[in-house]
């Protein structure tokens, strides 16, 4: 049972309940957000002891969908929070990955596409279309195929190989560009309005950011608490906003009090916008006019949402920082060869972040943090390669 009442403008607060495909809030140029009777969904959500397993729609209640809806799934969610013994023996801290490699296509992008793709099908859209700079794209394909829809993606040609085939593979129609996700973005918006395709890029529709915040119920159904902090990689932000967000759901509806992890957002130090608009207080970020990193999902210039990220890290007493690759490339090894994981370079840039908080003294002995490992090094080998042999 879903107790989804409205969408609403971010910045303004207006409620809109359209009865075809939903995108963002013209009146504002801003994302929408959903809105539910919390009371309700306390009623229909599991609590902790319950039975059954985690994954994206064992939270139905708090997404954004009637009950009738038949929703466009594979599997997603339900990822394992792993304590990582020897690195958090060394620094003092409980330290915990959240590991997103294991969603159907490898990485977190599939809880949003899932959420996002079952909406568009149900409001009938004649297909898909998205800029990315990697996994989104793949989720996509994959969502676009699980639910018979076309799926057309615009993606910079520096996009990693191994997705690009993915994104082949699933039957997308797969568009190369030279330049960044903006550039990307751009050719996919003239696409949206001559076919009539639906734009499901981050923030333009409200679904993936609604899927995304069942990440952190199931960070508080595992550990059975608030984190002190969560650090997480930041592209385009949407799983800051998105868990943010949940956690103000779990207070309203009494599963938790006032507390709140700290969120900390990781980015590139080649793509930082939203790290300067931070140290300067700003409340909106500027551009980045050159994104270079080899993470691909940190190259994202500018964000939709940047108000939304920004507010998140401030209310949340977290923060933001960046790294450059040799870092991300070291805290990958640190990451696989210490703990056995195998991480994407934005989940590596992730525990680089960590790291350097650590050695700031950001949190107390014994805090406990969360650090995202968003996605699989299966899909970035020829990265990796290449930087290990360096």
């Amino acid at each position: 049972m879903s107790a989804f009442l409205h969408f609403e403008c971010s910045v303004c607060g207006e409620p809109t309940t359209p009865s075809g495909p939903v995108g963002f809030a013209h009146c504002c140029g801003a994302p929408l957000l959903a809105r539910y009777d919390l009371e309700r969904a306390n009623e229909a959500l599991p609590t902790r002891d319950a039975a059954g397993a985690l994954g994206v729609w064992r939270y139905r209640a708090v997404l954004p969908l009637a009950d009738r809806v038949e929703i466009v799934s594979l599997g997603e969610g339900g990822t394992p929070l792993v304590s990582l013994d020897r690195l958090s023996a060394e620094h003092g801290v409980e330290i915990l990955a959240k590991d997103e490699s294991g969603n159907p296509t490898g990485s977190f992008k599939d809880r949003g596409m899932s959420v996002a793709v079952t909406l568009a099908r149900a409001a009938g859209v004649p297909g898909l279309v998205l800029p990315t700079a990697g996994n989104a794209g793949a989720a996509a394909a994959a969502y676009g195929a699980r639910a018979g829809l076309p799926v057309s993606i615009h993606a910079p040609d520096t996009t990693p190989p191994e997705i690009l085939a993915e994104i082949r593979l699933r039957g997308a129609r797969l568009t190369l560009h030279p330049g960044s996700i903006a550039d990307a973005g751009r050719a996919a918006s003239a696409e949206a309005a001559e076919t009539g395709y639906f734009p499901v890029a981050t923030f333009r529709e409200p679904g993936r950011v609604e899927g995304k915040k069942t990440m952190a119920y199931e960070v508080f159904e595992q550990l059975g608490r608030v984190p002190d902090a969560i650090v997480y990689p930041c592209g385009g932000g949407t799983g800051v906003v998105a868990m943010a967000r949940a956690f103000d759901e779990l207070e309203a509806m009494g599963r938790i009090g006032p507390e709140r992890p700290a969120f900390f957002a990781v980015q590139a130090s080649g793509c930082a916008p939203i790290v300067r608009a931070f140290a300067a207080g700003d409340s909106t970020a500027e551009p980045w006019p050159d994104p270079v990193t080899f993470a691909a999902g940190l190259r994202v210039p500018v964000a939709f949402a940047d108000r939304l990220i920004l507010d998140a890290l401030r209310r949340t007493g977290g923060g933001a920082v960046a790294v450059s690759d040799s870092e991300i490339a070291d805290a990958g090894r640190e990451l696989a060869g210490r703990e056995g994981l195998l991480p994407c370079p934005e989940g590596a840039a992730a525990w680089a972040g960590a790291r350097r908080l650590l050695r700031q003294d950001t949190w107390r002995p014994g805090a406990s943090v969360v650090v995202f490992q968003t996605g699989s090094a299966l899909k970035y080998l020829a990265d990796w390669n290449r930087l290990l042999r360096t």
